[in-house]
């Protein structure tokens, strides 16, 4: 990736590298009609984002649709993507499920497929007690001979991880970062502060809120996980380029064009389809729209875009820049 090496006449320090860094999509799971992986649609997207500039992969996440994928398709889908890139960049593997032992599972084949790092949430569906979800985090790293990322993701999990708890696990060495898709950036900040103050300098903090990344860089976030990374990996590269340079203003202008793409994630009508739906379905039409996957297939029950829908996000690319 070219990082610019433009700054203003105010520009902070640069960033300080810790261990993982940069721009890591959340990368889509392109399916054909017949809800099977589109391997060569896959590989396509992998080869878009690893162009436009991304610093790393992270297979089987919310975006890739983990949560309505079966196992079949997980496994489909690493072996794939760990083929095909070929140690160019590391790829970490979403082992997201309810349990301690699905998790287990997961990331068995995970590591054995090579994997660079796996990413957990808190176990979902049964109630869960912050020490049952510490212990639930700790069997895993103990479990698996690979870095282990948590990923706080409240809006789908229900269970926001307790900041204490992840400084402790950082500092025993459970956890080697953090994907925090909790939008508190009150929160986010304060995590920030107490890492530096522990001196926790590899822990790596990265961004899942794709609207507010330059705030997070500066705030000493590390880098972020953007969905929307898949339909604009190269804006995504932009902006953290800029942050590395210490040109905040520049990153601000890419940040508001990335907003306005964002836009398209509100295609779908709230009357007939959930967020996700439409989120899911506007990331896939997108790529679609831009040559890169064959089809928006999204995995049932989510709802798929009406034309009048696909239009709105046609028209969105355009006047970003990207039609």
């Amino acid at each position: 990736m070219t990082i610019s090496t433009a700054t203003s006449a105010t520009a902070p320090e640069p960033l300080v590298p810790r261990g993982l860094t940069g721009v890591v999509p959340p990368v889509c799971t392109p399916l054909t009609p017949d809800l099977e992986v589109d391997v060569a649609s896959l590989l396509r997207l992998v080869d878009f984002q690893l162009d436009g500039g991304v610093d790393g992969l992270f297979v089987l996440g919310s975006s890739s649709e983990v949560a309505f994928l079966p196992d079949r398709h997980r496994a489909v889908v690493v072996d794939a993507v760990m083929r095909h890139v070929a140690g160019q960049v590391p790829v970490l593997v979403g082992v997201i499920d309810m349990t301690t032992l699905r998790v287990l599972d997961h990331a068995d084949r995970a590591v054995r497929a090579g994997c660079a790092g796996i990413v957990a949430t808190a176990p979902f569906y049964t109630r869960t007690h912050p020490a049952e979800v510490e212990l639930h985090l700790r069997r895993i790293a103990e479990r698996c001979d690979a870095p282990l990322y948590a990923y706080d993701l409240p809006v789908s999990v229900h269970t926001k991880l307790d900041p204490q708890m992840i400084l402790r696990l950082a500092a025993d060495g459970v956890l080697a970062g953090l994907k925090d898709s909790t939008g508190d950036d009150a929160a986010l900040r304060d995590l920030l502060v107490a890492r530096r103050d522990a001196g926790l300098t590899s822990f790596s903090v990265l961004t899942g809120s794709e609207l507010t990344v330059d705030s997070a860089l500066r705030m000493g976030a590390d880098g972020v996980v953007p969905g929307l990374g898949n339909v604009d990996p190269h804006g995504y590269a932009k902006l953290y380029g800029h942050a590395c340079a210490g040109d905040w203003e520049g990153a601000g202008r890419e940040q508001e064009r990335l907003l306005r793409l964002m836009r398209i994630v509100q295609a779908g009508s709230p009357t007939r389809m959930g967020r996700g739906s439409s989120a899911l379905g506007a990331f896939k039409t997108a790529l679609r729209l831009r040559g890169v996957i064959d089809h928006a297939v999204t995995a049932p029950p989510q709802i798929p875009l009406d034309d009048a829908e696909v239009d709105l996000v046609r028209n969105t690319l355009v006047a970003t820049g990207l039609l």
